[in-house]
Formats: structure tokens, C-alpha cells, sequence
């Protein structure tokens, strides 16, 4: 008679659980399907996912076996001897803005730039990655001086603490400006300018690898880290800069985990400041997202048009319902400057 009545309550309880767990199921459905229906049609959604690092490559332990073009005109596939591939920028016509390596380009003065603070813009967007989402860490690690003041002086970077040997890894694609040694200061240094304008550096390397106006990949091994020049311990001295001028570079990379913290980056005239420092702040991030998805709907409106054999200016126009003044505006060209077959145009 136990046993029965064991039986009849446990049945009566899986049935309660699984009926329960069902009305569940349904009201949660029920609920992200109003909560989708409600969202306008043109609702912009701006994930804030950190992105991963890359991955590394030393260019000094594999050897080109072919190159192979592309569906792209700006990229080429090439082939290492150890089986592996990755996709590399034809530098010849695949350049964002043609002046970024051409405009204060200088591979023996350090800081080239002229630019005073009060003429920067208020704020500007700073595409970090592309399609390719070309992106690695300079060094994964523990923060043991942060940017910003530092007793008696303005600490530029950040110091990540690390081995002498470890390899330093280029940030982002680029071409190498500065490889020199500064005593008293930086120590062995490397300066990478990258196609978004931005510049990082490297100091206290023990070894450099590569040499100025070399073209690098993000994640290629341009270096070793080290202690020389005013160094007290092995560790990376990274800064990152604009135009000359330095900002947090923990505001775009958790150095812990190596992940980039936005993909597009809205950089402000008062990050440049040594008191304006990346903080996790509730009120700064709601900002930031109001900023981000501006940005989103600004990028989307943005329209591209690559320049094929037999293109002008003004056919380019008329097929995009656009004036040829207003090409020249977007891109910062003239009526009569010459086309280049693989050049991307802003018609939009």
C-alpha cells in the first residue's frame, strides 16, 4: 500500500515539474517574442564583444611558397612552407589614406609630428580593425604601471610585465617608422604606424627584428622583450599616440586576457590629457554606448565604390546618384586627379 502510494506521489510530482517547466519554456518564449516585436525595424544593436587576439606569426621561421591573388584586388593569398596561409594587404592599391605613410613619415626623429593639441579635432573615429580583424596583443600580462602621472613625471604608456626573450607582437597592420635605441629612456625602440593613423610603441626591447619601412601583420614577432634604457625589470613599455600625442592604451586593450575592447573607437581632444584615464565608470559607459551606436549608424550609411577599368569620377556619380563635387569632398580628391584601378571610393 506504501509502494502504490510512493508511486501515485511521484508521478503526480513529474507530471507538476514537467507541466511547470513547460509553461515555462512558454512564457519565456512568449516574452523574447514581444521583446523582438517591439524593437523598431531600423533598431541599431551595437554588441560590445571584446575581440580576441589573432594569431601570432614570426616571419623568421616559414618561407613563402606562392602567392596567390585574391576575389580582392587589395588582398593576396600567400602560402608558407609549413602548410599554413593568411591573407596579405596588396599594399600597392589596398591604402585606406594614401598620406598615412606618406604625411610626417620620418624614420629617424622619434616624434615627427607638429601638430598642437588645440588643433586636433574635438573627437574623431578610429576604425581599429577591419574585415580581416587584424588584431594581436604586444604582450599578454599583469599591468605594473599604469599611464598617466608617476611621481615627479608624466608616464606615457603602460608598462606589462613579461621575460627578456618573450616575443612582442605588432598590434596592428602596419609599416615600421622607428627602430633605434634611446639611452636613458626608451631603450631599444620600435614605432609601427598603422592604416588608421595611430602609432604605437615599443620600448626596453632586448632584441629588434625588423627594420623602418618594413611592412608588418598584426601578430608578427617584431622583437623580444627586455630591460634596457631606463628600466628597473624586464616588462613592455607601450604607448599608443595620434598625431604625435598619447592616450591610455588600456582604453582599447585589456592586457590581461590580450582581447581589444571595441572594434571602433571614438578617440576624445580630452584623452590626451595624463589625468584621463580608462575606468570602468557606469555613467562613462552609457555615454559610450550612445557614442557607439551613432558611430554604427553613421558606418552603415557609408557606401564604397572600387574603381574598375574604364571608371570616372563622373560615371561614378551619375550610377550613385551622387555630383563629382561631392566625390571630391568625401575622399579629398580633386576633379583631376587620376583613377587607380582597385582604389575604393567613398560615394556615400
Amino acid at each position: 500500500m506504501n509502494l502504490r502510494r510512493t508511486l501515485l506521489l511521484f508521478l503526480s510530482l513529474t507530471v507538476a515539474i514537467t507541466a511547470t517547466a513547460q509553461q515555462t519554456t512558454e512564457e519565456k518564449e512568449k516574452a523574447d517574442s514581444l521583446k523582438k516585436d517591439s524593437l523598431p525595424a531600423d533598431a541599431i544593436i551595437v554588441k560590445r564583444v571584446p575581440l580576441a587576439s589573432g594569431p601570432e606569426f614570426n616571419a623568421t621561421d616559414v618561407l613563402v611558397v606562392d602567392t596567390i591573388p585574391s576575389s580582392s584586388e587589395g588582398l593576396n593569398i600567400v602560402l608558407y612552407n609549413d602548410n599554413t596561409w593568411r591573407f596579405v594587404r596588396n599594399r600597392d592599391i589596398d591604402v585606406l589614406d594614401e598620406t598615412v605613410f606618406i604625411q610626417d613619415w620620418d624614420t629617424t626623429k622619434i616624434q615627427p609630428h607638429k601638430v598642437e593639441l588645440k588643433d586636433l579635432p574635438i573627437s574623431m573615429v578610429i576604425d581599429l580593425v577591419d574585415s580581416l580583424k587584424s588584431y594581436h596583443y604586444p604582450s599578454k600580462g599583469r599591468v605594473t604601471s599604469k599611464y598617466g602621472p608617476r611621481r615627479r613625471r608624466v608616464h606615457q604608456g603602460t608598462d606589462i610585465d613579461l621575460e627578456t626573450g618573450d616575443p612582442i607582437y605588432a598590434t596592428f597592420d602596419g609599416r615600421v617608422r622607428i627602430c633605434t635605441y634611446v639611452s636613458g629612456g626608451y631603450g631599444n625602440l620600435i614605432v609601427l604606424r598603422h592604416d588608421n593613423g595611430l602609432e604605437t610603441y615599443y620600448g626596453h626591447l632586448s632584441e629588434i627584428s625588423v627594420k623602418p619601412n618594413d611592412w608588418v601583420s598584426a601578430g608578427q614577432v617584431i622583437g623580444k622583450g627586455g630591460n634596457t634604457g631606463r628600466s628597473t625589470g624586464s616588462h613592455l613599455h607601450y604607448e599608443i599616440r595620434y598625431k604625435g600625442h598619447t592616450f591610455d592604451p588600456e582604453r582599447l586593450i585589456d592586457f590581461t586576457t590580450g582581447t581589444l575592447r571595441r572594434e571602433t573607437f571614438l578617440l576624445k581632444r580630452t584623452y590626451f590629457s595624463p589625468y584621463s584615464r580608462f575606468t570602468q565608470d557606469f555613467d562613462e559607459e552609457i555615454q559610450s554606448d550612445e557614442e557607439d551606436k551613432k558611430i554604427a549608424a553613421e558606418a552603415a550609411a557609408i557606401k564604397y565604390h572600387i574603381v574598375k577599368k574604364g571608371d570616372t569620377l563622373g560615371r561614378i556619380a551619375i550610377n550613385n546618384h551622387t555630383t563629382v563635387t561631392k566625390l571630391c569632398q568625401l575622399n579629398g580628391i580633386k576633379k583631376t586627379s587620376t583613377l587607380r584601378i582597385g582604389q575604393r571610393i567613398r560615394v556615400r
